[in-house]
């Protein structure tokens, strides 16, 4: 085994520094050899068997710690021995790279079955990425696979439905030929992936049609006219109120909901506080009855059913706080519209 003391003194010695689209630089005042190095760290031999990858940074660390760390209990990853904020100590990986070994060997059947078995324990353990690059993918004397660097196959914004990376860093003659056994020992897995691979060729086919067209920028210039609002004064107030009520609405629940207040109740002070401005507008103004179209309804048959988002929703037990809102329909407001019509209404006799 190797001495945690020595480990200690030599990573304070060790300064890897992430590039931007390059492999990291590395500064070694140890006397560790360097195994190799990538886009996020650097690895140096410890012992015979055990080998420690020094970070750019800690969430890069961290990440592929707990990636590892969701494989312990099968035989794809290496052993994981300690970490340090920005260390990881595990298993050295021997063997053959399976870029290495297709550049002599042909895909068999076998092998293909063991891929794709290895992306069903990908997806097992937890990967939100199966994805992985055949460089990454180590062939054991006994047949077996092993991976490394798998701190992208979690926490992606961008998650393939089908092993992209995998397929077309395989070539085009491995790449029809491991499509080909997958065909014959999963067709409904062919079948789905060659789906999105169509979907793939199609969305290339139309990004080569968009990119060179130019639009004609004076004729949507001129149809876009029927689209500006502030021409027309009146309708460019009720619009503007209609806006700065719709947002006034949204920030109050946000920030009561974050206060823990109870969503009906926030609702209700809601609509008396506009019930109140409305009812103020109107003795001064008699005249000037409301034509608005915004969230508040307008002269005729008053709105029912409308939502927007960040109005009353459904509690998500998942949201932050315990509270979320979604654009859900509020049709509990017409209780809040007859209260404010009876209010109005209250003192006038019949005509």
């Amino acid at each position: 085994m190797y001495n945690q003391k020595n480990l200690e003194q030599w990573m304070r010695k060790i300064k890897v520094t992430n590039l931007v689209n390059a492999d990291v630089d590395v500064v070694n005042n140890t006397p560790l050899v360097m195994m190799g190095k990538g886009r996020q760290g650097a690895v140096f031999q410890l012992t015979d068997d055990i080998c420690v990858k020094v970070f750019g940074n800690t969430e890069d660390c961290d990440r592929e710690y707990y990636a590892l760390s969701l494989g312990q209990n099968t035989s794809l990853m290496p052993k994981l021995y300690g970490k340090g904020s920005l260390y990881i100590v595990m298993e050295i990986i021997r063997g053959v790279e399976l870029r290495e070994y297709l550049q002599s060997q042909p895909l068999t059947t076998a092998l293909s079955a063991k891929l794709i078995i290895m992306l069903v324990t990908f997806k097992k353990i937890g990967y939100e990425r199966i994805d992985h690059h055949k460089r990454q993918i180590y062939l054991q004397p006994d047949g077996s696979l092993k991976v490394i660097d798998v701190a992208r196959t979690i926490w992606r914004d961008r998650v393939y439905p089908y092993p992209r990376k995998l397929l077309t860093s395989l070539g085009e003659e491995n790449k029809a030929i491991f499509m080909a056994h997958v065909q014959e020992m999963a067709p409904e897995l062919y079948s789905e992936w060659l789906h999105y691979i169509r979907m793939e060729e199609i969305s290339r086919q139309i990004t080569a049609l968009l990119l060179p067209e130019e639009p004609d920028k004076k004729t949507i210039k001129n149809l876009s006219n029927s689209l500006l609002t502030t021409e027309d004064e009146k309708n460019y107030v009720n619009l503007l109120q209609g806006l700065v009520h719709k947002v006034f609405k949204e920030e109050w629940i946000k920030t009561m909901l974050a206060r823990g207040a109870d969503t009906e109740a926030v609702m209700a002070k809601i609509d008396e506080h506009w019930d109140k401005l409305e009812m103020g507008f109107e003795e001064r103004h008699p005249e000037g009855e409301r034509t608005s179209k915004g969230d508040r309804g307008y002269k005729g048959e008053p709105q029912r059913g409308k939502h927007f988002e960040g109005e009353r929703g459904r509690h998500s037990k998942g949201a932050k706080g315990g509270k979320h809102f979604s654009g859900e329909k509020y049709n509990d407001r017409d209780r809040h519209d007859h209260k404010r019509d009876k209010h109005k209404n209250k003192g006038k006799g019949k005509r």
